[in-house]
């Protein structure tokens, strides 16, 4: 089994969304745990969020499950009608098909580190609850657009 000197790889910024969404991310990088031993089923990130960054727009997933474990630092959880601390230790789990939209923000004054799984499946429809997007993905393919369907 090959064996991930985590502490050796670099946290990578990279974001993914379009503008202006991209915003609530920027400072988010990830050291792509999976990807470095060639997972293609599910990805393991160990993710960083400085102060005041967030992990991703609300979003909830037709079709893949997430999954986060806080390993440093604490983040605040939103969801559709709640917010709630997560601490080094918590994890918190989403099941695919709950149309209850999260989000990770760091609101505190230090970076804060977390594991994120998450399933890859071929296909995909991401919905975003506070903003007129939608992520649709096709073997690794994403495209975005309104969510009547029109461009953006």
């Amino acid at each position: 089994m090959p064996k991930i000197n985590a502490a050796a790889l670099p946290f990578v910024a990279r974001g993914g969304y379009p503008p202006p969404y991209d915003k609530a991310v920027a400072g988010r990088s990830r050291k792509r745990l999976g990807d470095e031993v060639g997972l293609t089923q599910f990805g393991v990130n160990l993710t960083k969020l400085p102060p005041g960054v967030a992990s991703s727009v609300r979003h909830w997933h037709e079709n893949q499950d997430e999954f986060v474990f806080v390993i440093e630092g604490e983040l605040t959880l939103l969801e559709d009608d709640s917010e709630t601390l997560l601490r080094p230790g918590d994890a918190a789990g989403f099941k695919a098909g709950v149309a209850n939209g999260h989000q990770l923000v760091n609101r505190t004054s230090s970076d804060t580190i977390y594991l994120e799984i998450g399933a890859r499946t071929p296909r995909e429809r991401v919905h975003f609850s506070d903003v007129d997007l939608v992520a649709t993905a096709d073997e690794g393919v994403v495209h975005y657009s309104r969510r009547d369907g029109n461009p953006l």
